[in-house]
């Protein structure tokens, strides 16, 4: 069980060049290491944490020079000599300025919210040498595939423009549970998020969400399930998860807005998590200005499914399926 500290005072942090263009919650959670997101959202939304005395919004982008007031946060007091392990994941590229890997499902992106470490604290402890290694966007830890980091702050930077304004393409594959009829999708739906009673985020189609675009395409289909391919417009919190949910073809797997009478039946058949997977990412190189297309080939725990689809069911739509050029 974890012991918990008070700070005992407010605190006031001035930003350095390696915290610029970070989001205010993302500062704040790895400054504040044990506390949980929701109390972090919390603060930010009562006002108590003020950046140059103004209160901003949780996608508030720091400047170099700007100073956070911290209020007083229970926290995780610090356990003594506990070190994220380091750990290697699949390197799909690198060079001096990016590192892409294959991140494995069950694994998150970061610690918080009741996870000790992530992929960020493994690789920065297996990779010692490396000054600099942020990510430069996030996955849900049951999302395996494409991950990108920066190994340089104007990597990050540039990344991050790209990602805000639409120039960086993330296409994912997922399973759905019912017979998706469109070749072709163009989903515009707007997104809220809030944090429930009980601290867990969780998002919403609201008319008075953000602008939120998925462009679906049909790749096969059964009696029972189809499989999708997503590319999203835009990069809200679950965006994918919710779009599918809210037409009525939840995520095969998805234990937060998926169908959870087929999920348990699921479990007892194999499928242990949500069958959604980071397939390719198109962007331009930070510093080349290069395209560059990135792909994570399908694990095989979902290959599985697939094939197991393939001998049971006739397949209504699509042409011969070769799971391994998925």
């Amino acid at each position: 069980m974890k012991v918990l500290s008070k700070v005992p005072e407010i605190t006031r942090q001035v930003v350095g060049e390696s915290s610029t263009g970070q989001r205010i919650d993302n500062f704040l959670v790895r400054l504040c290491k044990g506390v949980p997101k929701s109390h972090i959202y919390r603060v930010l939304r009562s006002g108590e944490v003020r950046v140059n005395s103004r209160r901003v919004a949780p996608d508030y982008r720091l400047q170099s020079g700007d100073e956070v007031r911290v209020p007083p946060m229970r926290m995780a007091a610090p356990e003594s000599g506990r070190k994220a392990p380091g750990r290697s994941f699949p390197v799909l590229f690198e060079d001096d300025h990016l590192l892409v890997i294959d991140k494995p499902a069950g694994v998150a992106v970061h610690g918080g919210s009741g996870v000790s470490f992530g992929v960020i604290e493994q690789l920065r402890t297996a990779r010692p040498e490396e000054r600099f290694l942020e990510l430069a966007h996030r996955l849900d830890r049951e999302t395996s595939g494409v991950l990108v980091l920066a190994k340089t702050r104007r990597a990050l930077l540039s990344l991050h423009g790209q990602l805000r304004e639409g120039g960086a393409h993330k296409s994912y594959l997922a399973l759905v549970q019912g017979r998706w009829t469109s070749p072709q999708r163009d989903v515009r739906l707007p997104l809220h998020k809030y944090v429930s009673e009980s601290g867990e985020r969780r998002v919403v189609v609201a008319a008075e969400g953000k602008e939120s675009r998925s462009m679906v395409r049909l790749l096969a289909r059964w009696s029972s399930a189809s499989l999708v391919e997503v590319e999203l417009m835009t990069g809200r919190t679950h965006q994918i998860r919710v779009h599918l949910a809210h037409l009525g073809y939840p995520i095969r797997g998805d234990d937060k807005y998926g169908d959870f009478a087929w999920n348990r039946q699921l479990q007892r058949e194999g499928l242990k998590r949500m069958f959604l997977h980071a397939a390719r990412m198109r962007l331009r190189h930070p510093v080349t200005g290069a395209m560059l297309e990135v792909k994570a080939p399908l694990p095989k725990d979902l290959r599985d499914v697939l094939g197991a689809l393939e001998r049971c069911e006739k397949r209504e739509y699509g042409e011969t399926l070769r799971t391994d050029r998925l």
